[in-house]
């Protein structure tokens, strides 16, 4: 039996890991036909994730991550030093390892990674998911053998490299999984991934999403508006893992004036994992940040959706990601500096109480969703090796 090795990097965040996992569930699928054995180690920084990397058979191998921030801070002192040690922690780790292909996400450390496989002839692989590439992809993209893309915009920025190919961004294939398990009809689903929230199966329920890290200016919008947000409808919510101690105790002081009736309308949670599709399944409208991840895990599920992106995202690429989603007819946007209660109220009426439009938004966003990004990515590292 053949064994072919492959180091995964990417920047640690969601943004970046689901993406591969998504990428090494096909491996794992593609290269069992072909009777391959695959050794799968991920290169970089990802300890919230290092037990989810294991669960789909890829090692984690630990690297300072770096990161290189484009304005003044003494911390881009400190991220030099550690950029030149995680490169000489990988000229030892890839020697040993010795891969036949280096799958790169980009973001913080991953840079290294390509940079060190290039010192030994390593071939690359990059996928960006953003419609305005990172760093990171900017540099791997001069040395990498194929780009693929989620958004066709980002080709602009790789105009020196003619191998590439627009295809989405993977979404794991066990998130259809999962859903499947809730029921295939298209009215019970829905009920049935509310009931498992404990939410009314028959009422509307929104979905907010921050990111994996969470959104703090949104949640607080979340928290002060809940009153207003639970009156006609039921709200579950992920506030980060950074974040969840903070707004557990914010919750819990500011929850003492509302009654149990308006609590039971709403739920949240630091992070959704393998409930992620029935948080997907149980929406009838999401608000959400404008990474790459959220868009298209949206868009797979067709869901319509209210996009708030993060103002100070690199290169201001979730306003462009968000506006690029939006001219497919599914989503909205509604700019930070106008997340005002009665404006986010008026767009989620409308949204929601006019069925066609909820209908219309849902099928653009499925258009929107390329499902094979994943089989791809994966079919092309296997032929490739």
């Amino acid at each position: 039996m053949k064994k072919l090795r492959i180091a995964l990097a990417g920047g640690g965040t969601g943004g970046h890991i689901i993406p591969l996992i998504a990428v090494a569930q096909e491996l794992n699928k593609q290269s069992s036909n072909f009777g391959i054995e695959l050794d799968m180690r991920y290169f970089g920084s990802a300890y919230d994730y290092a037990e989810l990397l294991m669960e789909n058979g890829i090692r984690f191998v630990p690297i300072y991550s770096s990161k290189f921030r484009r304005y003044w801070s003494a911390l881009n002192l400190i991220d030099f030093v550690k950029f030149f040690l995680s490169l000489f922690q990988l000229f030892w780790k890839l020697f040993w390892f010795m891969p036949d292909m280096i799958f790169s996400k980009g973001g913080p450390g991953a840079l290294a990674v390509v940079l060190a496989g290039r010192f030994y002839m390593i071939p690359t692989i990059i996928h960006e998911s953003d419609s305005v590439p990172g760093l990171t992809n900017k540099i791997s993209g001069r040395f990498a053998k194929k780009i693929f893309l989620s958004f066709a915009k980002a080709e602009d920025y790789f105009s020196k490299n003619k191998n590439i190919e627009v295809v989405g961004n993977p979404v794991r294939e066990s998130l259809f999984q999962q859903a499947a398990n809730l029921g295939q009809e298209i009215e019970t689903a829905p009920k049935n991934a509310k009931r498992g929230f404990g939410m009314n199966p028959e009422e509307p329920l929104i979905l907010v999403l921050g990111g994996s890290q969470g959104a703090e200016r949104l949640n607080n919008f979340i928290l002060e508006n809940l009153g207003v947000l639970t009156k006609d409808f039921q709200i579950l919510h992920q506030v980060g893992k950074n974040n969840y101690q903070s707004y557990k105790n914010e919750y819990e002081f500011a929850a003492n004036d509302r009654n149990n009736s308006k609590k039971n309308r709403y739920t949240f949670k630091a992070f959704f994992n393998e409930d992620m599709a029935d948080a997907l399944m149980a929406a009838d409208l999401v608000i959400s940040r404008a990474g790459s991840g959220n868009i298209f895990e949206i868009a797979a599920f067709g869901k319509p959706a209210i996009l708030v992106p993060l103002p100070e995202s690199a290169n201001n690429h979730q306003k462009e990601n968000a506006y690029l989603y939006s001219q497919s007819g599914g989503a909205i946007i509604i700019e930070e500096e106008n997340l005002l209660a009665h404006l986010v109220m008026e767009e989620i009426n409308k949204i929601l109480k006019n069925k066609d439009l909820t209908q219309k938004m849902g099928s653009a966003a499925k258009s929107f969703y390329r499902p094979d990004a994943a089989f791809i990515i994966a079919k092309h590292l296997l032929g490739y090796l």
